[in-house]
């Protein structure tokens, strides 16, 4: 028969063995805007969002389904190979996914469609969602689709004062 203590031994080695288990870290997955996100080499800082119900002005605008959300964001590769900024995604309270919009059109500062870091680059722009009013988790990605790992910034409901439309300056012709 094995005496109590040798079990609690043999118990610590065989837990010390199973795969996985040596490199266990806790990480912290929900951060607030404003704080360094880090995620595989990528390292993100949510720095604005801004809402609105249209882009453009004049004769060029454009309007959404539902309501414009610009997010400002800077990433920074801090490995040492080249890494792709995947398209972001929010992810709404009740679990709904919504994607980025892939086109920049009307937007200032667009952070791009295609989005390849060099090793210690950053890159700051903006990007584009048409999402209904609320509040939302920005799903940020390490870059690695094989991971399918996410870290989460808290994007909170805060509606912003909107200039009014841009309209065309009458010529004077009567």
């Amino acid at each position: 028969m094995i005496s109590r203590k040798s079990f609690l031994i043999l118990l610590a080695l065989a837990v010390s063995l199973l795969p996985g288990c040596r490199n266990l870290v806790a990480t912290r997955t929900e951060y607030q805007m404003g704080d360094r996100v880090p995620a595989g080499p990528l390292t993100y800082n949510v720095v604005e969002k801004v809402w609105r119900s249209q882009l453009g002005e004049n004769f060029q605008l454009r309007m959404p389904e539902n309501r414009f959300l610009l997010i400002t964001l800077a990433a920074t590769n801090g490995g040492s190979g080249e890494v792709s900024v995947p398209l972001l995604q929010l992810e709404a309270p009740d679990g709904k996914i919504y994607k980025e919009v892939e086109s920049g059109e009307g937007v200032d500062n667009w952070f791009g469609l295609v989005r390849t870091l060099a090793a210690g680059q950053t890159q700051q722009g903006r990007i584009l969602f048409d999402v209904p009013l609320s509040s939302y988790r920005l799903r940020l990605s390490d870059g690695d689709s094989a991971t399918g790992r996410y870290t989460y910034v808290q994007i909170p409901l805060q509606i912003d004062d909107e200039p009014p439309p841009a309209s065309p300056i009458p010529t004077g012709k009567q």
